[in-house]
């Protein structure tokens, strides 16, 4: 195991310097809260984070959650992480006061989750769901439902979650056929079966309150037609004790990662006994499922960033310390009577740690920017400026989701590399974190459906204004890197790329207007991948462009070698991965249709 998991001052450094939470503390919600609260709350939370989570990560992967006549078994510290995490206020974070809450900026939460996934990140998701449902309750439900259900979940006594998915629909939500038949109460009766329930059932969860998304008997077809539904384990009467719901959990489902984190099949009313209570009103529940959505995706990301930075953390200790081989000369030979050097000095092994780094915190620092833009959407009474960031914010967070997801999983595959043989062996946490991260390009939408969403709706929608915006922001940053030398050729490298995007837009777009959609939404996921490119090269030059300032200021927050490292690594990122936009473009703008299904039959 690494001695840490995690790099605290990055963290504090991306939060505080590069997307300035102050400026978000400045909001009368936030009042109570300063920079120096926040952190004295990062600090806490990685002590907890350090004694009650990271020592039993692995424990937790060989003692796997597992289905026994009807119940689920899940590992002790999840009822430890449930109670103690309950009583700091972790799942309550971001509710407001009245609500039972911290009334926290959603980007401070980010950041205290963050430190959570990175030290195990199979326990953080049963008080997210939890978290996540609990809201949903509180910006929809009715009062009654509000007091019944939200006290005990934010304490983490009763577990929550969100039930999507069943067998025959997927991710094809309009196929769902869970059943809500009305009552002469104000009860439904809820009739069906969803897979995929993270955190579904455990045997230390008192009650679990589930969220699920039903169609009430003679609804529209379609996503039109769905309802969402409180629907609880246990009902709970009057004088406080529990009846059965007939909510049975039918399995669990084995995986490759992550497999101290449930994830449950679920079956509703077989018996024709199971009670949900209409959240909201009819026939709305996707529309409240998805606005919530944005929070959701952006946390996904947020997981996937962190075990890339735990999985660089073990790379970067291992590489300091494993001596093996000698640098060569300037003759191009090895001298063997030299001392074996660490393979740290190797070109190859400073390349993959130097990818892992600028992907790791390029990653969190799409995390925090996109959540900054979250907390400005919600607080802020200026229409004009809630328009901009809920357009940003749109556009924005599929990638979120997604870049994360898939370029941390790089990462990790890289952090596997440095520490050769030994990195495939169970000796070693990196083949477990290269397990555990997988998952995360297929929670909240796989990477197909958000570039189909990020292509198909984000990019034009409102006639591409989300995407103007979003280059005013990047050319902020092109602007102020034109006054510093070491910054400035970057800051134009930037700028061409912008150009390639909105050249590669125009030229997809004209399948569009012509109907042809199949076309223009093909290579989705390629529009995505680059995309993510220039966005991420704009946040890296932008902690360049914080990093020179702190030294020219010559602060001592934190060392010029830190500092220094952030500019060193925008620089790895504008030499090695943003190039990569060069093929993409060549592939998005191809004349030839290769995956559009043309032929009678298919050729593989």
């Amino acid at each position: 195991m690494a001695r840490d998991y995690i790099d605290i001052n990055t963290l504090k450094f991306q939060l505080f310097e590069v997307h300035n939470l102050e400026e978000i503390l400045q909001n009368k919600k936030f009042e109570d809260h300063s920079t120096e609260s926040i952190s004295m709350y990062l600090d806490s939370v990685k002590e907890f984070s350090d004694k009650e989570m990271f020592p039993y990560i692995k424990e937790m992967d060989e003692k796997p959650a597992y289905f026994k006549d009807g119940t689920v078994y899940v590992h002790k510290q999840v009822a430890t992480y449930m109670k103690k995490g309950g009583e700091m206020g972790l799942f309550a974070a971001t509710f407001n006061y009245n609500d039972g809450g911290l009334q926290l900026p959603f980007m401070a939460d980010q950041a205290a989750t963050f430190i959570q996934d990175a030290a195990n990140n199979h326990l953080p998701g049963f008080g997210a769901l939890t978290q996540g449902s609990a809201e949903l309750i509180v910006n929809f439900g009715s009062e009654e439902l509000q007091k019944k259900y939200v006290p005990k979940m934010l304490v983490g006594t009763w577990q929550g979650t969100m039930c999507l998915t069943e067998p025959q629909a997927g991710s094809s939500l309009s196929d769902i056929t869970t059943k809500a038949i009305p009552t002469e109460n104000k009860y439904y009766k809820i009739k069906g079966q969803k897979i995929f329930i993270s955190g579904g059932d455990y045997q230390y969860a008192e009650n679990v309150v589930h969220l699920v998304l039903a169609k009430i008997e003679g609804a529209p077809k379609g996503t039109k037609g769905i309802s969402l539904f409180v629907v609880p384990k246990h009902r709970i009467n009057s004088n406080g004790t529990f009846t059965p719901n007939n909510v049975e959990t039918i399995a669990d489902f084995q995986k490759m990662g992550q497999r101290g984190y449930c994830t449950t099949h679920l079956g509703f009313g077989d018996v024709d006994d199971c009670y949900g209570w209409l959240v909201g009103e009819p026939h709305q529940g996707l529309n409240y499922m998805f606005l919530m959505m944005n929070s959701a995706r952006i946390s996904v990301g947020r997981g996937a960033a962190a075990i890339g930075m735990a999985a660089y953390q073990a790379a970067l200790e291992y590489a300091k310390e494993r001596p093996q081989g000698r640098k060569l000369s300037n003759a191009g030979k090895k001298n063997p009577k030299e001392k074996q050097c660490l393979i740290i000095e190797h070109p190859d092994v400073r390349r993959m740690l130097f990818l892992q780094k600028s992907i790791v915190e390029g990653a969190l620092s799409l995390v925090l920017c996109t959540s900054k833009y979250h907390d400005i959407l919600h607080t802020t009474t200026d229409k004009k400026e809630k328009e901009k960031y809920n357009l940003l914010l749109e556009l924005l967070t599929p990638i979120a989701k997604t870049f994360p997801s898939e370029a941390c999983a790089v990462s990790v595959n890289n952090a596997v590399q440095v520490l050769g043989g030994y990195g495939f062996c169970t000796d070693f946490i990196l083949q477990q974190y290269y397990r555990d991260i997988r998952i995360f390009a297929l929670y909240e939408g796989t990477t197909g459906i958000q570039s189909l969403d990020l292509l198909g709706r984000k990019v034009t929608m409102k006639n591409g204004k989300a995407v103007a915006l979003l280059a005013e922001e990047i050319h902020k940053t092109i602007k102020n890197a034109a006054k510093i030398e070491i910054l400035n050729e970057y800051g134009e490298k930037l700028a061409s790329e912008l150009k390639k995007i909105q050249k590669v837009i125009a030229f997809l777009m004209q399948y569009a207007k012509k109907g042809n959609y199949e076309r223009f939404l093909a290579d989705a996921n390629l529009f995505m991948e680059m995309l993510s490119y220039v966005v991420i090269s704009w946040l890296w030059l932008d902690m360049a462009l914080k990093a020179k300032q702190k030294i020219t200021e010559s602060d001592n927050t934190y060392s010029v070698d830190f500092y220094k490292s952030k500019i060193k690594t925008m620089q790895f990122y504008f030499k090695y991965e943003l190039p990569k936009t060069t093929s993409l473009t060549e592939t998005l703008m191809h004349k030839d249709v290769i995956t559009i299904k043309t032929e009678e039959k298919m050729l593989f």
